[in-house]
């Protein structure tokens, strides 16, 4: 049975219950998110299958080019500032903080060409979500199978050392200001993205590995208060929905 015809009929009831309160409006502006990200999966996928025939990390510039469009479907604005470390050639690791499903039009903004991304093994199945992430060449991790897991990160530790491959950390503000789960709030805004200086990780070893997590971690929480124009309090975020680098 077709799923389409479904799915139109859904988020038309949706639509619909849109005037009763901010709730139905919240709702019915994921479930078109969620549809908009399946349908530009599928036609993503097949312009994949004709420009490059199959699964290559050079896809990836043709899946940023679909989600960057998002933005302005849903009226948001990217700032990004220190774009410019990214631009160097050589091997680097990009890690930044998680809030939200509208992480993904973020990471769009400032990913270089040829990035490599890895995911929770669990996004595969999503359909032609999970197609057009297999296609850009994302590397998936099965978080139920740590050894799995630790071997795929292992090889990128390894990579780390014998490439002299620095972390980038970058940090997008808070969405509170208009998006917001628990008060159900999905409108437009503006979203800081601050790309930190990088942290290099040329002549370290294992042991010195908690002390570099650290250090990526309080370098992206100091960008995220600041960035976000959120107080703090004895290292805690104030205000509704604030969420730090994690």
């Amino acid at each position: 049975m077709a799923l389409w015809p479904w799915l139109s009929a859904a988020l038309l009831l949706l639509l619909l219950a849109v005037p009763l309160s901010r709730a139905a409006r919240f709702y019915a502006k994921i479930g078109s998110y969620c549809a908009l990200c399946l349908s530009v999966s599928a036609v993503a996928s097949v312009v994949c299958l004709l420009r490059h025939g199959g699964r290559t990390v050079e896809n990836m510039s043709i899946i940023s080019w679909f989600v960057r469009s998002f933005k302005y479907v849903y009226g948001l604005r990217f700032k990004v500032e220190g774009r410019q470390t990214l631009e160097v050639d050589r091997p680097c690791v990009i890690i930044s903080n998680h809030q939200s499903i509208l992480d993904m039009m973020g990471l769009m903004e400032i990913l270089p060409k040829r990035c490599v991304q890895i995911a929770k093994r669990e996004l595969l199945f999503l359909g032609p979500v999970g197609l057009i992430m297999y296609l850009g060449g994302v590397f998936f991790i099965n978080r139920q199978r740590s050894s799995t897991a630790m071997s795929v990160m292992a090889a990128l530790g390894d990579r780390m050392v014998k490439e002299n491959a620095p972390i980038i950390p970058v940090v997008y503000s808070s969405f509170s200001s208009f998006y917001n789960l628990k008060t159900k709030l999905f409108t437009s805004g503006t979203i800081q993205v601050q790309v930190l200086d990088a942290v290099p990780t040329s002549g370290l070893t294992e042991a010195d590995i908690p002390k570099l997590v650290d250090t990526c971690h309080q370098a992206m929480r100091s960008a995220f208060f600041n960035i976000s124009a959120m107080p703090r309090e004895n290292g805690a975020a104030e205000g509704p929905g604030a969420q730090p680098a994690q």
